[in-house]
């Protein structure tokens, strides 16, 4: 029933960019603290960025001025747009949401390679 499903990753070269969705259905989208997270190949996953219900945003530093996270109640969807893109954001990139429960999509693979 409750689903986040994600979008929008693949291989990209250093300094392009890529915007990440995450469709969510099945739960309050409008009510949730929508956030991105992502993991590198042998780290820990990470917090990335974050939007709450009315809209204010946060960033982790390294992707601050870079990327831009937004949500469109409408169609339950949220993005992240990410810009100059370099080898070290290479990651699989977790859309979650978070408020009476907690989901976690799938991930989507996000390679910036020359």
């Amino acid at each position: 029933q409750v689903r986040l499903v994600e979008s929008g990753g693949g291989l990209v070269q250093p300094g392009g960019s890529l915007r990440l969705s995450c469709r969510a259905s099945g739960f309050a989208f409008s009510s949730y603290v929508m956030r991105w997270h992502r993991q590198a190949p042998g780290k820990e996953r990470e917090f990335v960025a974050s939007i709450s219900s009315g809209g204010s945003t946060y960033y982790t530093d390294s992707v601050k001025g870079r990327f831009t996270i937004s949500r469109d109640v409408a169609k339950n969807t949220a993005y992240l747009q990410m810009n100059s893109l370099k080898p070290e954001d290479t990651a699989v990139y977790y859309c979650n949401a978070i408020g009476n429960n907690l989901y976690w999509g799938q991930g989507t693979q996000v390679t910036v390679s020359s």
